[in-house]
């Protein structure tokens, strides 16, 4: 199974092209209104761009401009599309809604309850099968729910925050449901938990204002971030500038950095160091090779055991400790100092 898609959404500043491989599942994750909903709802059918292609096994989803206005119905896309809420039909039970897909493409009703009952099975979900939505925990309709989707065989399953509104105990089961079931199919998955990529996708798509601000194997996104979302993501302060040499030249001065590679001089290029590495000062601290940034704090975030210090887009981590010794309120100037050891340079 393949799936192509190139398409452009003039009014909501989208234009997006984006390939699966055979059994590829690809998180899509970006800040709120940067397209991931649109992306979903353009390949499902349900918004249609102004133009562009997409192809699913061949078979054409829709080719809009080029003279071409061929548009292939939301039921008949070979797509299932899992929302974040269940969305199972309230007056029917757990059985008939994941038999809903196969009767309506012409199955008989016994084979399709038979074939609902091996889904629910799959999904751990074989005792709810004569339950009605009702009766149902969030995770466990969540289960049904992909009981359901996956019973109609389509041949790209979409998948848009299913963990979003299951509890600390539930997505956890979710979670590792999907890495089975989707380990012989093409997916893609909207979410915003870096945990949700690392344990399902096999490579990340970061959207930024409708565009791909980068792309890559999740860990090497996670590892080496070029957007500051990805950075974000993976918990890492990120500056932008062009190389010079020993570090970046970026609005705030000179970054003192390492490069496992050199990066010519004057090429695009971000220092990237975590937050661990960065060490708090009333005043400036001086040694060599040092990066001192004077900024204002904003944020005071408890994190793990620790305090998470913002200011001026950096974070800093210290101890409940070091904060009473520092006296830290938000306001007060402070000194963010990290080693040209711990930064590392690379281009973007």
């Amino acid at each position: 199974m393949t799936f192509s898609f190139q398409a452009a959404v003039a009014e909501r500043g989208f234009d997006v092209g984006l390939s699966l491989g055979p059994t590829e599942t690809v998180a899509v994750m970006g800040p709120n209104g940067a397209g991931k909903s649109t992306l979903l709802s353009v390949i499902a059918g349900l918004v249609r761009p102004d133009r562009g292609r997409a192809e699913l096994n061949g078979r054409t989803l829709f080719h809009l401009g080029d003279g071409e206005k061929r548009w292939a119905a939301p039921h008949h896309r070979g797509t299932a599309l899992l929302a974040q809420e269940p969305l199972l039909f309230p007056h029917l039970t757990a059985a008939d809604n994941v038999a809903f897909g196969p009767r309506s493409a012409g199955t008989p009703r016994r084979q399709a309850m038979e074939q609902a009952v091996r889904w629910l099975d799959d999904v751990e979900a074989g005792n709810l099968a004569g339950r009605r939505p009702a009766e149902l925990s969030g995770g466990q309709a969540q289960r049904v729910a992909v009981a359901r989707a996956l019973a109609a065989d389509p041949g790209l399953l979409l998948l848009d925050e299913p963990m979003a509104a299951l509890d600390i105990h539930s997505a956890p089961l979710l979670r590792r449901l999907l890495k089975r079931v989707l380990a012989d199919r093409p997916a893609i998955i909207i979410t915003h938990d870096v945990l949700d990529a690392l344990m399902l996708a096999d490579r990340v798509v970061i959207l930024e204002n409708g565009r791909i601000a980068e792309e890559g194997p999740t860990r090497q996104v996670l590892h080496k971030p070029r957007s500051a979302f990805a950075a974000g993501l993976a918990g890492l302060n990120f500056v932008v500038g062009t190389s010079a040499g020993d570090g970046i030249l970026a609005a705030r001065g000179h970054i003192a950095g390492h490069s496992e590679d050199p990066v010519p001089a004057g090429r695009p290029a971000v220092a990237v160091f975590p937050p661990s590495a960065v060490s708090v000062f009333l005043t400036d601290a001086h040694g060599s090779p040092r990066n001192s940034f004077e900024v204002a704090v904003t944020d005071l975030e408890p994190h793990g055991d620790q305090v998470r210090v913002r200011g001026g887009g950096l974070a800093a981590d210290i101890t409940p400790a070091a904060l009473t010794d520092l006296g830290l309120v938000p306001g007060m100037a402070v000194h963010l100092v990290v080693k040209a050891a711990a930064v590392s340079v690379y281009p973007l």
